[in-house]
């Protein structure tokens, strides 16, 4: 998959836009991805992505980076030796599309707003 463009509230992921926050699978993109707490990344928040065992976990944290990732996230990362990258997702976007060609399991979860 290909991200071909990121701007606030709206991305195009293989020449179709998406204006819902998204999560980006191997083989399929979920596009109404909500959290318990808006801007509050809780584990339960990627259950369903952290079942799909992926290599490396690319969380954008919206265009201003407003959204937080709670400690139990980032531990749960670190202890399944899942690589976690947070970054704004103007960035987290760049770090997709860079790694996305690689034979990991790579799953992308991004705010796309604020």
């Amino acid at each position: 998959m290909t991200i071909n463009y990121y701007n606030f509230g709206k991305i195009n992921i293989n020449g179709k836009v998406y204006t819902n926050d998204v999560i980006i699978m191997p083989d399929s993109i979920k596009s109404d991805w909500w959290r318990n707490s808006s801007h509050l990344l809780i584990l339960e928040d990627i259950s369903e992505l952290i079942d799909n065992k992926p290599d490396i976990l690319i969380i954008g944290t919206g265009k201003f980076g407003l959204m937080k990732a709670e400690k139990d996230v980032i531990d749960y990362c670190k202890n399944n030796k899942i690589k976690l990258i947070i970054e704004n997702t103007s960035n987290a976007v760049k770090k997709f599309n860079g790694l996305s060609q690689s034979n990991k399991n790579i799953i992308a979860a991004l705010h796309l707003t604020c």
